[in-house]
């Protein structure tokens, strides 16, 4: 029988209709991207086609006769927001405007556009977080913006233009709505239970082991109890943390251990489906006198965590009419699904290509 589940964090309800139930190969098969008419402008050797680096980083270990540079940080050629200027608010009427100031940024994730993320090395997954880590350290000098949003968009159904593995950062005078709703849904738990609310669900999801994909010594990858989408997971560190831009190094390895094998099994499961990686962390630390009420506890209610979302069902009229998602895959069916995926199967670019 299909029943509504409410997520604390969201604050939304998810119908989970386990009578439309799909098996993982009954879902719609992820859209191919374009042939491509032209070598991939991200590509080693086709520097001088985008703009100047931001940052540059250089693959870890022995010396090789490879590509110089391993991931590289580059402005977006047509930003969302410019980094240029000052930010005005103006009422419009009963509206308000900003000015559009920001940063959007292209983290190129490896030389090689056939090398996805679970193609990598760990130790090259670990460059990829680490260029993450850099540039949020770096913009929140910029007192201008109060958030910076990590994101990544595989495949043409996710929203990618370019086929080349890459993740972007788009820096924001506001914080996001979304963002708003998780403060201040850890901020409400906290101020009742004096405990943190993510840590409260890791330890419900470890008691329980219903909806536990992959568990390490550090991280815990979780299929959410009321999952808006089939195969929805979240990956969050064991230890409270509120800040992904502290995490040491050790932590990025191990972070990148989990996750690469996370999108390994996916890999298996879905055919490559196209998918939506999205990091949540704590917003920049300048003092924000129109918004006190998300700074203090801070440290203390909020816990950063990776979301990822494959692209393998469409939203209807229903779901854009009533805010409520229909998720045919029970999230207790996808972690088993998960737990039982060979994450080594055909992950091989070279025999995929």
């Amino acid at each position: 029988m299909s029943e509504l589940r409410y997520c604390p964090v969201k604050q939304r309800w998810t119908i989970i209709a386990p009578e439309r139930k799909m098996r993982p190969d009954e879902f719609l098969a992820p859209a191919s991207p374009p042939p491509a008419t032209s070598p991939s402008p991200f590509r080693y050797g086709y520097e001088a086609q985008t703009p100047p680096e931001i940052l540059l980083l250089h693959r870890e270990g022995p010396a090789h006769s490879g590509p110089s540079w391993q991931v590289r940080v580059i402005p977006n050629k047509f930003p969302v927001l410019r980094v240029e200027g000052e930010v005005s608010r103006e009422g419009v009427g009963l509206f308000d405007r900003l000015t559009g100031i920001g940063a959007h940024e292209v983290i190129v994730e490896n030389p090689d556009p056939a090398k996805e993320l679970a193609d990598l090395e760990v130790a090259d997954v670990v460059q990829v977080l680490r260029a993450y880590r850099a540039r949020l350290q770096d913009l929140r000098r910029d007192h201008r913006l109060q958030y910076i949003l990590i994101f990544k968009n595989k495949g043409v159904a996710a929203g990618a233009t370019l086929p080349h593995p890459h993740s972007q950062l788009i820096a924001t005078p506001i914080i996001p709505t979304f963002v708003k709703q998780e403060l201040r849904s850890a901020r409400e738990h906290y101020a009742r239970k004096e405990r943190c609310l993510f840590c409260d669900i890791i330890r419900d999801e470890q008691r329980l082991g219903e909806r536990v994909a992959i568990e390490t010594d550090r991280f815990i990858a979780l299929e959410p109890f009321a999952a808006s989408f089939p195969f929805e997971t979240w990956i969050l560190p064991r230890r409270h943390s509120h800040d992904f831009a502290a995490s040491s190094d050790d932590e990025l390895r191990r972070l990148a251990e989990i996750l690469r094998d996370f999108l390994r099994r996916v890999r298996v499961i879905l055919n490559d489906p196209p998918y939506n990686l999205v990091l949540h962390t704590a917003p920049s630390f300048h003092p924000r006198p129109a918004h006190p009420d998300y700074w203090g506890t801070i440290e203390h209610d909020y816990h950063w965590h990776l979301e990822i979302i494959p692209r393998i069902t469409r939203i209807s009229g229903f779901e854009w009419g009533s805010g409520l998602t229909v998720n045919p895959t029970p999230p207790e069916e996808a972690a088993q699904f998960l737990q039982d995926a060979d994450p080594e199967r055909d992950n091989n670019a070279q025999d995929r290509g």
